[in-house]
């Protein structure tokens, strides 16, 4: 087989959900099958990292698609072009964009539609395409991978798909994440929060993650606590909006809020396994990575009890509702103090990480990619 992927989110340092996604199993499944020919396309420059094998041929092909306009001249053109030029036999797009007018079988990886039910999440322009297109790809696609059992159901309700044609591939843990000694926590705490302990955030600052609530949760903890316990956020201010900036900025704990920009996967295994908890409380996840690699770490997790999460973290979390701020608080204070409880949910959530692996997921993605050849 001759297998084309759109590789443009695999970016040097800048790997987020989608381009984790692509990375963890692309590779695995390169690799493991030199038999077939794989044709990775790129919208710019590649860090040669990401060729993981000789039967792996890298292009790159203009323009860069970072925008609706050119997410269209991209995929209707560019990548339409080298699928015929490399007489591609299957396509797999692991951000769900695919080219209509191509005509090879296509795979399409749709991690969520929070966009269908938050539409005001996302710039103008890039809601109006993906309300368009989304569709489209869905219904051209000859199979959509997604990553939980609720986006699963979402998608064949939303876009009207038959059961059969939507697989689930879960996101897996990199086996990096594991629990961290003593000694190690609080050179980790000393190096990024003046020693002290801390909650700990990781996603991009997007609106859909509930910083709003998490910040007056957390403002809420801290008044009543009196400690010197921190809120650690990692992640890009790239969708910042006014409303969280003016919440941060009405704290009466903001100094307690520590950010930092995005970091290496060794790290975040250093900064979530050093602390009190992972606070991920979104409103709208197909999966939630964070959950998972925390779970690895040993670190207790307090997450959103609705769409994918609840899956995600069967009974290994404390769930709570991501809209009431005493909920988060008093989960906050819980988690911190109840030593018992801790305890509980570190050995329930390295359990719960055993379910999920990469190699595993790979095995599965390829077993669909031979099915929709043969």
């Amino acid at each position: 087989m001759r297998i084309a992927v759109n590789t443009r989110l695999l970016l040097k340092d800048r790997l987020e959900g989608i381009g984790r996604f692509t990375l963890e199993l692309i590779s695995r499944i390169a690799i493991s099958h030199p038999e077939h020919d794989f044709i990775f396309i790129f919208d710019r420059k590649f860090d040669e990292k990401f060729i993981f094998s000789k039967n792996i041929h890298a292009v790159v092909v203009g323009p860069q698609a970072r925008h609706p306009i050119l997410f269209i001249v991209w995929f209707e053109i560019s990548v339409r072009y080298i699928l015929k030029k490399y007489k591609a036999d299957i396509f797999i797009s692991p951000d769900g964009f695919l080219s209509l007018s191509s005509k090879i079988t296509a795979i399409a990886v749709m991690h969520d539609l929070n966009f269908e039910h938050n539409p005001e999440d996302i710039p103008f322009l890039v809601r109006v395409y993906y309300k368009f297109f989304f569709p489209r790809f869905a219904a051209k696609a000859q199979k959509i991978v997604t990553v939980s059992d609720f986006s699963r159901q979402d998608i064949i309700k939303i876009y009207s798909q038959i059961p059969s044609k939507v697989d689930v591939v879960y996101n897996g843990v990199n086996l990096i994440y594991s629990p961290l000694e003593v000694i190690e926590k609080q050179q980790v705490r000393d190096k990024y929060t003046q020693g002290n302990e801390y909650f700990i955030f990781v996603g991009a600052l997007h609106q859909r993650k509930n910083l709003v609530n998490l910040f007056l949760a957390f403002d809420k903890y801290k008044s009543n606590s009196g400690n010197s316990v921190k809120l650690m956020i990692v992640g890009n201010k790239m969708w910042w909006t006014k409303q969280i900036e003016n919440t941060y900025n009405s704290l009466s704990f903001k100094e307690d809020v520590v950010f930092h920009n995005h970091m290496s996967t060794s790290e975040l295994r250093q900064v979530y396994g050093s602390a009190i908890a992972l606070t991920y409380v979104s409103l709208f996840e197909g999966f939630g990575i964070p959950i998972i690699e925390s779970f690895a770490c040993g670190t207790p997790v307090i997450t959103s009890n609705i769409t994918s999460m609840p899956e995600v973290a069967a009974q290994a979390a404390i769930l709570v509702n991501p809209l009431n701020i005493d909920e988060i608080s008093e989960a906050m204070h819980n988690v911190e103090t109840d030593k018992i409880l801790r305890d509980k949910l570190i050995e329930l959530g390295l359990e719960r990480a055993k379910y999920f692996s990469w190699d595993d997921s790979a095995v599965k993605l390829w077993k669909i990619i031979c099915e929709i050849n043969s």
